[in-house]
């Protein structure tokens, strides 16, 4: 039988984007930029908190928005609207961000001027856990209707994130949804992980995110 080699593409992949998202990282340690990698599944409210996290940091800090999609500009055009300056990333059939595409980003939003920078990554809760895109920090947002099972079949997700945002708590009444539940799956996964219950609607827990968010920001620039 005639010898072929085998090459582990996937490991290999993964290390390289390991080495260019810890250059990023420094990088925007170096220019005192903070960039928060938010990620979760469709119809989360990832938009909506943006921009309610938008409105309660404005007055804080300069602020750059990234918009992840494989199409369309509709979330760009949102934030475009609150006068934040904003880029639309289109993936071209990607289902994630890895380091390069993210400084290509960084590179057309320019971080000049900019305290704060949300890449709101693409709608899925596979694809973006596995890529480091050179963050400061990573956030998931799990919306009340989605289920408390999550943690369970995304455990990847749940172990690489900082802070998870349990959004859409005004509709806790209508829904079969253990907080308690969620909150304990995590913590096994991720005994360090910051939760915080918010309704972006209404704008309930977004003081507490946005000040997770400033101290953040404060212990990155200093």
């Amino acid at each position: 039988m005639k010898e072929f080699k085998i090459l582990e593409i996937k490991e290999s992949i993964f290390e390289d984007n390991n080495k260019q998202a810890d250059l990023l990282r420094g990088e925007l340690k170096n220019n005192k930029t903070f960039l928060l990698n938010l990620m979760s599944a469709p119809g989360s409210g990832k938009t909506t908190t943006v921009l309610k996290t938008i409105e309660a940091l404005k007055n804080d800090m300069r602020i750059g928005v990234m918009e992840a999609d494989i199409d369309s500009d509709v979330d760009a055009y949102a934030v475009a609207q609150t006068g934040t300056k904003v880029i639309q990333l289109h993936t071209g059939g990607m289902c994630h961000l890895d380091a390069d595409m993210t400084k290509q980003g960084l590179e057309g939003l320019g971080t000049e001027n900019l305290d704060f920078i949300i890449l709101e990554n693409v709608g899925n809760l596979v694809c973006p856990a596995e890529f480091d895109t050179g963050a400061s920090k990573n956030a998931m947002i799990l919306s009340v209707p989605e289920g408390d099972d999550k943690p369970l079949k995304y455990p990847l997700m749940f172990s690489i994130v900082d802070v998870l945002l349990i959004n859409k708590i005004d509709a806790l009444d209508y829904f079969d949804f253990d907080l308690e539940a969620v909150v304990e799956r995590a913590k096994k996964l991720n005994p360090n992980i910051k939760i915080i219950p918010i309704s972006a609607r209404t704008g309930e827990g977004i003081d507490e995110w946005a000040n997770w968010i400033r101290a953040e920001v404060r212990n990155w620039q200093e």
